[in-house]
C-alpha cells in the first residue's frame, strides 16, 4: 500500500483499518520523510469531529516534526497546543504525550509548549485522567527543563 492510501485510510470508518495505517505511517515516519508531504493533511485531521481521527492527526504531526524542514509546525503549533485540553481526555493525553517528539525535534518551540502546559487546567476531567495528564506533563516539562 504505498503512503497516498494509507493517509486516505486514516479517516476510515473501520477502526482497524486506520489504526493499521497509523502503524505504517509511523513506523515510515521514523526512518523517512516520505510520509512529511502529508503534513498539512494532519493538520486537518486535528478538526475532525472524531477524536480517533484527532489522535491520529497528533501522532503523526509530532512523528514527522523532526523533517519539518518548511516550518510547517510553526503556523500548527497552536491548534496542536489546543488539544492539551481537548473535549476527550484520551486526545488530550495523546497530545502531551506526543509533544515529546516535537521537543526533540524541534527544541526551539520549547517555551511556547511550556507555556501551554503551564497553563493547562485538567480540572474539567475525571480524576483518574487529571491525574495521568499531570504525570504527562511533568514528564514532558522535565525534557523541556533538560534541553533548555
Amino acid at each position: 500500500m504505498d503512503i497516498e492510501e494509507l493517509v486516505h485510510n486514516l479517516r476510515f470508518s473501520q477502526d482497524k483499518v486506520a489504526y493499521a495505517a497509523l502503524k505504517e505511517l509511523t513506523a515510515q515516519s521514523l526512518d523517512t520523510d516520505r510520509v512529511y508531504p502529508f503534513f498539512d493533511e494532519f493538520v486537518s485531521m486535528l478538526e475532525e469531529k472524531n477524536s480517533l481521527v484527532r489522535n491520529r492527526g497528533l501522532v503523526l504531526i509530532a512523528q514527522n516534526a523532526r523533517w519539518d524542514i518548511d516550518r510547517k509546525l510553526d503556523k500548527a503549533l497552536n491548534t496542536y497546543l489546543a488539544h492539551i485540553l481537548d473535549e476527550k481526555p484520551i486526545t488530550a493525553r495523546q497530545c502531551v504525550q506526543n509533544l515529546s517528539h516535537i521537543v526533540t525535534a524541534r527544541p526551539d518551540l520549547a517555551p511556547k509548549i511550556r507555556t501551554a502546559l503551564e497553563n493547562a487546567d485538567f480540572s474539567a476531567y475525571p480524576d483518574s485522567m487529571t491525574s495521568l495528564l499531570e504525570k504527562d506533563r511533568i514528564k514532558i516539562l522535565k525534557q523541556i527543563g533538560m534541553t533548555h
